[in-house]
């Protein structure tokens, strides 16, 4: 069976200041919960890590190391 686009993540450059769509998606995946983003909803990430995340809260953890 074929996945539509709207069935797939995006694939992003994530940077310090925005992020670049490599491959197109609605969404992405939270790097911690694996829950879904829009990207219209992606607020945090981190670009060392190259990873979104689905809150503030998520990202504070896992960049202090307590997620």
């Amino acid at each position: 069976m074929l996945m539509s686009s709207a069935d797939r993540p995006a694939k992003l450059a994530y940077g310090p200041n925005g992020f670049r769509v490599l491959s197109g998606g609605p969404f992405v995946l939270c790097a911690v919960t694996g829950e879904k983003i829009a990207l219209e909803e992606l607020r945090y990430w981190s670009a060392e890590l190259q990873e979104p995340y689905a809150s503030a809260e998520i990202a504070t953890k896992r960049l202090t190391g307590k997620a």
